[in-house]
């Protein structure tokens, strides 16, 4: 687990979850799967639609399972004052 300076994503102020990244390694996480889920769109759609439902759904999962093993450590957030 990385110390808390070394963290790629930061936790979302309200909610839970992680917010847009603060490293360079994790913009380069982002970029390239946003990169990934266009391409499979402009292959896969309107001709394979489930095959790009299941391209997004894989690749949905694994971002988060990124955002968890190098982001903040989840947990419900209220703003400010739990912090």
């Amino acid at each position: 687990m990385p110390r808390p300076n070394e963290y790629w994503f930061p936790a979302k102020r309200f909610g839970w979850g992680w917010g847009p990244p603060i490293a360079w390694q994790g913009w380069v996480i982002l970029l390239g799967w946003i990169a990934v889920l266009i391409t499979g769109a402009l292959r896969l759609l309107p001709a394979h639609p489930v095959a790009f439902l299941l391209l997004a759904v894989v690749m949905a999962v694994l971002l988060s399972f990124i955002c968890y093993l190098t982001g903040e450590p989840p947990r419900w957030r209220w703003g400010a004052r739990n912090e």
